[in-house]
């Protein structure tokens, strides 16, 4: 029987986007999370698992329901094997975009959660880590 705390999906396609997002409400519901908290996570969600598919290739999401002393929480990791971000602080700025969006994905990411930390190296792939406590 598999552990229902954690797991992984797979990020390839726009189908996928979905799923994440389908997966992160549904995590959030059992965690119980306010109406806004489970949005704000469905929504960082929903950018980072489209960057991950549009910008670094696809690659998964990883999650895990995490727990300090008496609070629980959600912890989602973004992990791809693309080019990597040349400049994070750049790629890390209100309204810059490296594509056409509206350069919202990782700063707006950052804002609707609690932790966020991001691994990324030229080559060698990013992954994003993000966490809002209960």
């Amino acid at each position: 029987m598999s552990d229902p705390t954690i797991g992984s999906m797979p990020l390839g396609n726009e189908q996928d986007i979905v799923m994440s997002r389908q997966q992160v409400r549904r995590l959030a519901q059992q965690l119980k999370f306010s109406l806004v908290d489970q949005t704000k996570m469905v929504t960082a969600a929903s950018e980072l698992s489209r960057n991950t598919v549009v910008y670094g290739g696809g690659g998964e999401m990883r999650w895990e329901v995490v727990s300090l002393g008496p609070r629980q929480g959600l912890r989602l990791a973004f992990a791809d094997q693309g080019p990597g971000i040349p400049d994070l602080d750049l790629a890390l700025t209100d309204g810059w975009t490296s594509g056409g969006g509206l350069g919202m994905g990782l700063s707006g990411s950052r804002r609707l959660v609690d932790e966020f930390d991001i691994r990324t190296a030229p080559g060698e792939g990013t992954c994003v880590t993000i966490t809002r406590w209960k």
